[in-house]
């Protein structure tokens, strides 16, 4: 009897963009997708949640203002409530923020320009449902493209992030050394990814969905995905509490 494929939610806002990247790495790596619509508090039965990259309700008042009450997003913090694994990709980070389901906040980068390229990210932690399985020290390859895209948080904020472990992935070069040329939206500490206290939420800004085709460039998205998959059928008890 063979195991079945994790069930993984994608939610569509108005405004997203990133949605059918995000199912079709998802089923890339042998996930089965479910498109989620956000106007329903149903995730579908979804053993894991993405919300992906875009811009919902066309960034209006703030990225991700507006989407954080969309009635899915009731559902969503109760999914992220019992344990289950739950990411914001770029668009989707933002969402979490405003949410409050994650630490901090994005603003405009520091360049005051929108910035779109590759870039590399340290893997700080292995508690989140991006890096169960890595080990920290890790350097992945992934694009971002985003104008508010800059990690910002008061400075005992900042403190108990670090001592805490919240901070997931960070910009360096390609051997891993940090550095302000490649910080690509001015975050502080370098911050491109960060996770919640428990473990089971996590939002970065780079775009992993678009590292999984090695026929279209670096694959630094695939031991995400597949760490998302691994996570998404784990028992709540065992998970990465």
């Amino acid at each position: 009897m063979t195991a079945r494929a994790p069930r993984v939610g994608v939610v569509t806002f108005p405004g997203s963009l990133d949605d059918r990247d995000a199912v079709r790495a998802v089923r890339a790596m042998g996930g089965e997708a479910v498109p989620l619509w956000h106007g329903e508090r149903d995730l579908g039965g979804a053993d894991a949640v993405i919300l992906p990259g875009g811009f919902s309700y066309g960034d209006y008042l703030r990225t991700g203002a507006i989407a954080r009450f969309a009635p899915v997003m009731e559902e969503l913090r109760a999914f992220a409530d019992a344990g289950r694994p739950v990411v914001g990709i770029c668009n989707g980070f933002q969402i979490l923020c405003e949410a409050s389901l994650l630490p901090g906040a994005l603003i405009r980068n520091a360049g005051r320009r929108f910035v779109c390229r590759w870039v590399d990210v340290r893997v700080e932690t292995s508690l989140s449902p991006l890096t169960a399985g890595l080990v920290a020290g890790e350097v992945l390859r992934v694009p971002v493209k985003h104008g508010e895209g800059q990690f910002v948080a008061r400075g005992d904020e900042l403190d108990r992030m670090e001592g805490d472990g919240l901070v997931v992935f960070r910009y360096c070069d390609p051997d891993g050394a940090l550095g302000a040329e490649h910080n690509p939206n001015g975050s502080a500490a370098a911050i491109a990814g960060v996770r919640n206290e428990a473990g089971n939420v996590v939002g970065l800004m780079p775009h992993p969905e678009h590292a999984i085709d090695p026929d279209l460039g670096p694959t630094g998205g695939q031991p995400m995905f597949a760490a998302l998959l691994q996570s998404a059928l784990e028992p709540v008890a065992s998970g990465i509490r």
